[in-house]
């Protein structure tokens, strides 16, 4: 998120040198009008022929009076540009000229640090089972602060925005291997806490910070500094977080899993026997042999291969949501800095009530009610007089808390759909699909260049759309989870496998809560 102040656009015009011989009133006169949400404002992009305004002020011809503005004949910024500088005291937008000509390359910018973060999802998970969660962690920190901190010493954009691809990766990075090593080492109760409500709502209050370190830090290297140095603090928790003792025992490094669980006995007051493993139950432990599965497998009959492009769709729309109003913040009438701080803060009641809601109410009726809800007070802001700004800013808030509620219901709803052998792939597809969403996420806001509602009618188009698919999943709420693709093929909408609500409550899938992110 930190694109929305890196790479903000704030209000610009063409510059008239300080050497032109105008007069102040030709000066005034230099930048043409143009209509902008229902006001004339000074063009960005164009200025008149700066040498026949020279000569009418030569001249003592008047602006308006002596001379028809509209009949003259006008020219690009040769100048450059006069940025204002109420908001931001720089950004790579004001540091490299972004705008006019160039202005398709900020949305760029944020749309390639998503490619990252999409490269990224693909191999940080063979990197940990490969190499290990701790190491891994640490080491993608790393990546994402040591190469955020190059970025400060950018000499170009290209320099920029190829090290934010880097970025990209190493955050997602690390975002997903803290998922999934929190979850090996911590207790069933606090481990679906964990990683329902509190991976979501540290995120949300880490999102909270960020306009507020921009408010106080508005030129964009000096910003990047304070957003990177926080990175350093990880340094000491390589001496507090242990390695994942099933990681361990997956490699038969025994000893070292058992010197881990050991200690965490020791800290809780547990006492454990001597012998943590039978060495009989060693020599027999082989890894376990898994089907063989193909991504086809998601399209192996009509039935599951409607699934898989209606979930596709569903995550590839709900991000572009989530993103697009989360980037587009900013651009809200009122201050900046203040609406990013509402569209972060607004994600912590989203993530409560998802959880409250997922815990009783059948998946789909909620998701695609949270959903009807965000897209249709997103089209109402086209309703909204422009002096009732704050109404439109309340009105995107109730938005992003629909479309971020249903963002986090997704996971714990695709993982249900699908049977035991193509879960992970088919998690993994959707949440492919996600980032697909994120990066094509910026254009969404670009849109609202010239005009600004026009975003949110996109939006809220689409999030109703995507409430209408929703209603043709099947339900999974108090279903058993499928076990072959057979099953799954059999019974549309899983309901010939009921199980007592009590058995569903107490039953723990491990391979659900891990892919889930």
């Amino acid at each position: 998120m930190s694109a929305v102040f890196l790479a903000g656009t704030p209000e610009h015009r063409c510059r008239v040198p300080d050497a032109a011989n105008l007069s102040g009133a030709w000066r005034n006169h230099s930048v043409p009008l143009r209509l902008q949400d229902g006001r004339r404002v000074p063009h960005s992009c164009r200025r008149y022929r700066l040498a026949a305004i020279a000569n009418f002020s030569a001249l003592g011809l008047e602006p308006g009076r002596d001379v028809d503005l509209e009949q003259l004949e006008q020219e690009r910024c040769l100048d450059g540009w006069e940025f204002s500088r109420d908001v931001y005291l720089s950004t790579i937008v004001t540091e490299w000229n972004l705008v006019c000509e160039e202005d398709w390359k900020p949305p760029l910018t944020t749309s390639l640090f998503f490619v990252g973060v999409l490269l990224g999802s693909f191999v940080c998970g063979q990197l940990s089972d490969r190499f290990g969660r701790k190491n891994i962690l640490f080491t993608t920190m790393a990546v994402q602060t040591g190469f955020s901190f190059l970025q400060i010493f950018s000499i170009n954009w290209e320099m920029f925005t190829v090290l934010f691809v880097i970025v990209g990766i190493g955050q997602i990075s690390n975002y997903v291997v803290a998922f999934i090593l929190g979850t090996e080492i911590l207790g069933k109760s606090v481990r679906i806490v964990f990683s329902t409500l509190g991976v979501c709502t540290f995120f949300a209050v880490g999102y909270m910070l960020l306009p507020l370190f921009a408010y106080f830090i508005r030129d964009w290297r000096m910003l990047l500094l304070a957003l990177t140095v926080p990175g350093l603090l990880c340094v000491p928790l390589w001496w507090f977080i242990p390695e994942s003792p099933r990681w361990l025992i997956s490699q038969r490094r025994f000893k070292e899993a058992e010197d881990i669980i050991q200690k965490a006995a020791k800290m809780n007051n547990i006492e454990i026997p001597a012998m943590t493993f039978d060495p009989m139950e060693l020599q027999e432990l082989n890894p376990l042999k898994q089907h063989r599965v193909f991504i086809l497998d998601l399209f192996r009959t009509t039935n599951i291969a409607t699934i898989t492009v209606m979930s596709v769709l569903l995550w590839m729309l709900t991000s572009v949501g989530y993103f697009a109003l989360s980037l587009d913040a900013p651009n809200l009438h009122g201050d900046a800095y203040l609406n990013c701080f509402l569209s972060a803060l607004i994600e912590v009641p989203a993530y409560v009530t998802a959880w409250l809601l997922l815990r009783t109410l059948p998946r789909r009726y909620i998701i695609a009610g949270v959903l009807f809800w965000g897209g249709a007070v997103l089209l109402l802001i086209q309703l909204v007089p422009a002096d009732y700004y704050f109404l439109s800013i309340g009105l995107a808030m109730l938005g992003k808390f629909g479309i971020t509620a249903a963002f986090s219901m997704l996971y714990v709803f695709t993982a249900e759909l699908y049977p035991t052998p193509v879960r992970n792939m088919a998690v993994g597809v959707a949440s492919m699909a996600s980032r697909v969403g994120s990066i094509i996420a910026p254009y969404f806001v670009y849109l609202g260049t010239d005009n600004r509602l026009l975003p949110y009618i996109v939006m809220g188009s689409l999030t109703v759309l995507n409430g209408i698919v929703t209603l043709f999943f099947p339900e999974s709420l108090g279903m058993t989870l499928p076990e072959t693709l057979e099953q799954m093929q059999k019974v549309k909408g899983f309901r010939s496998w009921k199980k007592p609500r009590q058995s569903v409550e107490t039953e723990e899938n491990p391979k659900v809560l891990i892919t889930a992110f």
